[in-house]
């Protein structure tokens, strides 16, 4: 087995960093079969970390293990990552300034702002938030903290795993998967056991599927009701060496099956998801991803940062 660029100790260490600065969120085991199928499912309510998704792990590890400079930091994001850099900068005291695309909903955008950083918005998709902030960061020397493809946020990411693996038996793990940063972590976290690490993306915003049928990053077109949290188009080279040795399969889900699932999230468990942090629900209710029979099967309730005005519609 060869090893990977994010180790198990690489992730011991950001727990270590962090563990004092984010929320251990809770498991919840339901009898086998309560999700159909002959497997228990094991549910872990990752939404319901600081800053409103399990970002705050790779925010705060990024900040707390790189030297930040006089200009702060800036980030590129949909909405979750932004909440939890500017999360994580309150918390030690930084500027930050963060760039979001037009399709960021208004209460990321808003969280983002109640968390005392500067928000720049423009641009059709996140690529093209990614594309500004990376040009800020040139001319003033921020520090980029990058939401999936860099070894600090996935050695973050993966402490989801670590803490998981601590609180639950489990022979596989569903994730949802937008650049890849969590499912990474994840993986890493998981390279050299029995725990099968299954992606998620929603049918129209396949980056990784496309990497690992394609055997390197390669761009896709996004159009998904998810898009603003599991929207990236190419997933980067760290993430796909990752994934190509840590992740068994991905499963493409429909943006009906998330709709579905975000149905099912609030009127059997009372929990209110946004679409990306439904997609690994949505995955194994509508069948795009069979569980083994038997087997003990997490699955992660990754972001919860609603859209009140759409939760209803959403929900209904």
């Amino acid at each position: 087995m060869s090893p990977l660029p994010v180790s198990h100790d690489d992730i011991r260490a950001a727990h270590a960093r962090i563990r004092s600065h984010i929320r251990q969120t809770p498991v919840i085991e339901l009898p086998r079969g309560a999700l159909g199928g002959d497997f228990t499912p094991v549910l872990k309510f990752e939404h319901s970390q600081l800053s409103g998704s399990f970002k705050a792990r790779g925010a705060f590890n990024s900040l707390l293990s790189m030297a930040v400079p006089e200009s702060g930091v800036a980030a590129a994001s949909g909405g979750n990552h932004g909440a939890a850099v500017a999360f994580a900068a309150r918390a030690l005291g930084i500027p930050a300034r963060i760039f979001v695309p037009e399709i960021s909903p208004a209460p990321k955008i808003a969280a983002i702002r109640r968390y005392g950083a500067e928000v720049v918005i423009g641009g059709a998709q996140y690529d093209d938030a990614q594309a500004a902030c990376d040009l800020y960061v040139a001319e003033t020397g921020a520090l980029k903290i990058h939401p999936f493809s860099a070894p600090a946020t996935i050695a973050g990411q993966g402490t989801l795993g670590l803490e998981w693996a601590d609180q639950a038996e489990l022979d596989e793990v569903v994730i949802a998967v937008g650049g890849g940063g969590l499912v990474s972590g994840a993986a890493a976290w998981f390279h050299g056991t029995d725990v099968k690490v299954i992606g998620v993306e929603p049918e129209g915003s396949r980056a990784l599927d496309a990497a690992l049928q394609a055997g390197g990053p390669v761009e896709v077109k996004v159009q998904s009701v998810a898009a603003d949290s599991l929207g990236a188009r190419n997933v980067g080279p760290l993430v796909h060496e990752i994934c190509a040795a840590g992740v068994h399969t991905v499963a493409l889900v429909s943006d009906a099956a998330i709709l579905s699932a975000i149905r099912t999230a609030w009127q059997d468990f009372h929990q209110m998801l946004e679409p990306g942090g439904a997609a690994a629900l949505g995955a194994v209710l509508s069948g795009a991803y069979r569980p083994e029979p038997g087997a003990r099967v997490g699955i992660l309730f990754c972001g919860g940062n609603v859209d009140l005005h759409r939760a209803a519609e959403w929900a209904a």
